[in-house]
């Protein structure tokens, strides 16, 4: 597991965590701005979601708040974590309806980009959409699988969240709309995904699995939902089947250039 710069944040006694008001600066900055741009970008299931929430402006909000408004629409919580987790930590999570939150917040210096997922990342990119219970059911499923799935098979696993759950696409009534939390919690990329510069295709669990992708670098290719509820359709479906069928066909070739050493 790669090492981290970014420690977070322990609870009191009472389970309170005290963040210094430099980082609810942070918070508000990375808030107030994101809000801006949702309108006629994110999907109407996250912005049911934002309401539900009702995210603080002035400060970073703490876990117990979150988890009254999941725990009462769909059973999930958040569960905090150290800034980055093992793979099988991470499936043992989602797979009992917990997400991870780590509880650090980027600098200022990395206001628009950071490799590690945040507390905003988590909490504004995807507790949205995890009060929606087609959603909520694919991540469950995703994690049981995972539980279940070989070293190997993870890897092709990682790719299919990859482009669901951090740089997901739908198609609604209103036109093409964000689900991704990756996209919906970094402003340059929600201004570029629903460009005419990426490439959309339209989603096939296979084709999503076979996809390389890298996580410093805006998405070359974005895959569409036809609808939210077809995550809940693929959580009934032979995921794992699609798994090894990747894996049989391989890689594709990479839409970007390689990461200089």
């Amino acid at each position: 597991m790669k090492a981290t710069k970014y420690v977070a944040r322990e609870p009191d006694a009472q389970g309170w965590i005290h963040y210094p008001d430099a980082e609810h600066a942070v918070w508000q900055t990375l808030i107030e701005r994101q809000l801006k741009l949702l309108d006629g970008r994110a999907c109407q299931e996250y912005l049911d979601g934002i309401e539900q929430l009702a995210l603080p402006h002035d400060r970073i909000p703490q876990l117990g708040e979150i988890n009254r408004v999941l725990d009462a629409s769909t059973g999930w919580q958040v569960a905090r974590v150290p800034a980055l987790i093992p793979f099988q930590t991470f499936f043992e999570l989602l797979a009992s309806k917990r997400f991870p939150v780590a509880t650090f917040i980027r600098t200022p210096e990395e206001l628009d980009y950071l490799q590690e997922p945040d507390i905003f990342h988590e909490i504004f990119g995807h507790c949205p959409l995890l009060t929606n219970p087609w959603f909520a059911e694919f991540t469950h499923t995703y994690g049981q699988l995972g539980l279940k799935a070989s070293k190997e098979e993870r890897v092709y696993l990682a790719r299919l969240y990859w482009m669901t759950i951090e740089f997901g696409l739908v198609d609604t009534p209103s036109g093409r709309r964000i689900y991704g939390g990756g996209v919906l919690s970094s402003p340059k990329e929600t201004r570029y995904c629903l460009s005419d510069e990426p490439e959309h295709q339209p989603f096939d669990m296979v084709e999503a699995m076979r996809t390389p992708y890298r996580i410093d670098i805006l998405q070359p290719v974005y895959f569409v939902l036809p609808e939210l509820k077809r995550l809940f359709d693929v959580a009934h479906e032979d995921i794992m089947a699609c798994v090894r069928t990747a894996m049989q066909l391989g890689l594709h070739q990479p839409k970007f250039p390689p990461k200089a050493a």
